[in-house]
């Protein structure tokens, strides 16, 4: 029998990894979107099934978060479902651990989703992609969504900075970079104390602001996802290194970068020995409760 995931047997925690497909074959983003991201990124493989990216990290020692993400409002692409991916996961427990995406705009309806996908279903966390989704963070009728989430106790992952969906089309396929500030989450982080709130990626062009954000709210933390680390600008590394030591997560976007990519660069960073295993498990394995 697989048995569940156990921090001490990890040698690393991917906070940040894509479902890009479902097992009838439907992907996660549609045509284009799905074409300048793979240009963008240069990916190899830009679709492993999720029993493939278990693989992947089961072969590592790893273990992986995995999503994918509600945008049917914003682009008319039907998602693949929050059921599947829990099912999904449910068949490696001892690799993955399942988020789930929702569009804050659903109103009630998300609210009563979130609480059926985490009670019946074992999801232990979402995810929010501000642009893609086409929302404002700050917008009020999010907040029962936040609110519902806050209360299930597990946290809430936004992409900030600038995406690679969209990259070189004709204005950026439509997607607005601007609601993927990570100052609108900082109203957020105030709003709902209780809510852990990860800003993932390097926020580009806003670095700075997201660790602004994470020094003074202890519920944001940050997540490295999205970017191999020999491009971190110095002033994250510095921050990784000191005052957020505790706060700052490894994820890899795979299948976008691949977690070998990530970590072999990584090692190359001048970050402190004893600041390397908070940043690849255990500051993960504290936000989401995992075994020790």
């Amino acid at each position: 029998m697989t048995q569940p995931i156990s921090l001490s047997s990890l040698t690393a925690i991917d906070v940040h990894v894509h479902v890009e497909v479902d097992d009838e074959g439907h992907t996660s983003l549609g045509g284009d979107l799905m074409e300048a991201s793979a240009a963008y990124f240069k990916s190899e493989h830009r679709t492993p099934t999720v029993d493939e990216v278990a693989g992947v990290y089961r072969e590592r020692a790893m273990a992986a978060v995995v999503f994918a993400v509600d945008h049917e409002r914003a682009t008319g692409h039907p998602p693949i479902s929050n059921e599947f991916v829990a099912r999904a996961a449910a068949r490696h427990p001892d690799v993955l651990i399942p988020f789930a995406s929702i569009d804050p705009l659903r109103g009630e309806a998300g609210v009563g989703a979130a609480a059926r996908l985490v009670t019946e279903h074992g999801v232990r966390g979402f995810k929010f992609h501000p642009s893609l989704q086409n929302f404002d963070p700050t917008d009020r009728a999010a907040f029962p969504l936040y609110e519902a989430i806050s209360a299930l106790g597990v946290p809430a992952v936004f992409h900030t900075g600038q995406t690679g969906i969209g990259a070189g089309l004709p204005g950026g396929g439509g997607i607005r970079l601007g609601l993927s500030n990570p100052m609108l989450l900082d109203e957020v982080a105030a709003t709902f104390p209780d809510l852990q709130i990860v800003l993932a990626h390097p926020s580009f062009p806003w670095q700075d602001e997201a660790l602004a954000i994470a020094t003074h709210k202890a519920n944001v933390w940050i997540d490295l996802s999205g970017w191999s680390p020999k491009y971190f600008p110095p002033n994250l590394v510095r921050y990784a290194n000191t005052l957020l030591k505790d706060k700052v997560l490894f994820g890899s976007d795979f299948p976008l970068i691949t977690p070998d990519r990530w970590i072999a660069d990584f090692d190359r960073l001048d970050i402190k020995p004893e600041v390397r295993p908070k940043i690849l498990k255990e500051n993960a394995g504290r936000l989401l409760g995992l075994p020790q």
